[in-house]
């Protein structure tokens, strides 16, 4: 009967998942697999019966045979082979002054391609280097640009926890992680406590950020007030590791609830329950001073008697007296009646002056004077001169340049004469 074998083709690196086929294998065998990128020797690390949750059995394909000795010489010879190219690599990397660092080399078992990772800040040219790598292996040449995570990864550290990194140790896959999941599982901000060897952020607060989710969802919002039994406390802080909550009543010290009775200890709220406090001595003053008295509203809508029409006037220089208190507030004033002429005080006659008027002048429209008020074509410049009027010429006619003698008026009023 078939096995399910987990397959890994170094030591830390990630698993693939193959079938034994009519072979039989255990943990520790090294087998021959077909691969996309050609033959390959990996190492049984896994033997079971059913497949995992996440691997279909379309993907999972059979061994082609168990490793001989041969087998496990030339993967031998690969190594060393990979070692001499980092340091290769590594040469003409300096000669031609190129902005990468090399990690890794990794020589497939039959020498059909070569993998160099490196990690740089941006994009390489790296031409001129594949081109000296190609004439010294004759084989394919792979220059892969990883990150730094990946790199911490091949190469293994000691993390701020005093043990291998995560990610060497049993990672597989990055899960994504934010400065979120920092504040929510209430950690100190310094990038050199919540950073690992990479510099990024630990990938170990990815790992408890599902449960401090939930805990978050029973806990109330810290700095909120509440009416519980203890009367109205703020929530001042909480607690994930022992599951509590930490309230600060208005009188007393600080009370640790636990989180499966907060829902007791808000129920047992009511008006009835809540503690009665004794004001205090300025509350006090302020419910034994005097309130002041508000006056009658003024204007038609207070009710009262609208003044009359001669009482609303006073003699001259004399001001009234306000009467009744200001209109409250948004309420307009209202606006005494204007009496009659009939009703107004008589004054005593004063000659009044008599208004001037003004001469009228041909700026006036011809509509605003009168026809014998009409002043004479060409007086309004020079009243005593003669002045000539011309008529326009007909159309289709020039008119003539040839100045006509002017002839003296026959006493007529309008001062100007036809021609």
């Amino acid at each position: 009967m078939s096995q399910i074998l987990g397959v890994k083709f170094n030591d830390f690196g990630q698993i693939y998942y193959f079938s034994s086929g009519p072979f039989v294998v255990r943990e520790g065998h090294s087998v021959i697999v077909k691969t996309e990128q050609g033959m390959g020797l990996g190492k049984v690390f896994v033997s079971q019966q059913d497949l995992p949750e996440d691997v279909t059995e379309e993907s999972v394909k059979t061994i082609y045979r168990l490793a001989g000795e041969e087998d496990l010489t030339i993967d031998a010879e690969n190594k060393a082979l990979s070692r001499d190219a980092l340091k290769f690599c590594k040469r003409c990397i300096d000669t031609q002054k190129l902005e990468m660092k090399l990690v890794d080399v990794e020589v497939f078992f039959d020498r059909s391609k070569m993998i160099f990772y490196f990690t740089a800040p941006g994009r390489i040219d790296f031409r001129e280097l594949v081109k000296d790598l190609v004439k010294e292996y004759r084989t394919r040449i792979e220059l892969r640009q990883i990150g730094v995570r990946h790199e911490t990864q091949m190469l293994g550290a000691i993390g701020n926890c005093g043990q291998i990194c995560c990610c060497r140790r049993f990672m597989r896959k990055f899960m994504p992680v934010t400065i979120r999941m920092a504040k929510e599982q209430n950690l100190f901000l310094n990038p050199t406590k919540i950073s690992g060897i990479c510099g990024r952020l630990l990938c170990c607060l990815s790992f408890e950020q599902e449960n401090y989710e939930q805990f978050h969802k029973r806990c109330p919002k810290l700095g909120k007030r509440y009416n519980t039994a203890h009367g109205n406390a703020k929530v001042t802080r909480s607690n994930f590791f022992r599951n509590t909550l930490t309230i600060l009543p208005e009188v007393g010290e600080e009370i640790e609830i636990s989180l499966d009775d907060w829902p007791d200890v808000l129920k047992a709220t009511s008006p009835d329950q809540l503690p009665s406090r004794e004001p205090t001595e300025v509350e006090s003053r302020k419910s034994d001073a005097p309130q002041p008295r508000s006056g009658p509203a003024r204007g038609p809508s207070a009710g009262g008697r609208r003044p009359e029409p001669s009482e609303s006037r006073s003699p001259r220089g004399e001001r009234p007296a306000r009467s009744g208190s200001r209109p409250a507030r948004g309420e307009r004033p209202s606006k005494p009646e204007r009496p009659s002429k009939g009703d107004r005080p008589v004054r005593p006659d004063r000659p009044r002056p008599e208004k001037r008027k003004r001469p009228l002048d041909s700026r006036d429209g011809p509509s605003q004077l009168k026809d014998s008020e009409k002043p004479e074509l060409g007086s309004a410049n020079r009243p005593d001169s003669d002045s000539q009027e011309r008529k326009p010429a007909p159309k289709g006619r020039r008119p003539s340049r040839r100045r006509r003698r002017k002839k003296p008026s026959g006493g007529s009023s309008s001062g100007s004469s036809e021609n």
